[in-house]
């Protein structure tokens, strides 16, 4: 799950994410990671955990940190916020395996729209809408993916 800065969409992604995964018993490692490099190390922002801790979900062991061309060796799947993630991921790809690694998160909800998650961070109100895109993009994820 990659955004900008690790602490709004991403980590909300990997929460949501993380829990479909244990509750299917899936054998899959699931992580997150910022583009930019602004917060490393810190926890997610306020909103994103009282939401998440709204609908269940603990995010306050994450830490942000900034995506690492390794990360593309490591996993087999880069799930972008937005269009400038996806851009900057694909950037750090140096094979077209890497690269085909790389998708935009909303699409597994809306197939071939290439709509990206808002970034919440300048609206306090957007933090729900934005747990719920990813919480259907999720679904839609592990349903096509295991």
């Amino acid at each position: 799950m990659v955004c900008l800065g690790n602490i709004c969409r991403s980590p909300l992604a990997e929460g949501i994410l993380r829990r479909k995964v244990a509750e299917r018993g899936l054998d899959w490692t699931v992580d997150s990671a910022g583009t930019g490099n602004y917060h490393v190390g810190e926890l997610p922002d306020p909103r994103s955990i009282a939401v998440a801790q709204a609908h269940g979900i603990d995010i306050t062991a994450q830490r942000a940190r900034h995506l690492v061309a390794a990360d593309l060796d490591r996993y087999d799947l880069l799930l972008a916020m937005d269009a400038e993630n996806y851009q900057n991921i694909r950037r750090l790809a140096r094979t077209d395996a890497q690269r085909n690694k790389v998708k935009m998160i909303l699409n597994y909800a809306t197939p071939g729209r290439n709509a990206g998650v808002p970034d919440p961070y300048w609206n306090d109100d957007g933090f729900e809408g934005v747990y719920r895109m990813l919480e259907e993009a999720c679904t839609a994820m592990i349903a096509e993916e295991s």
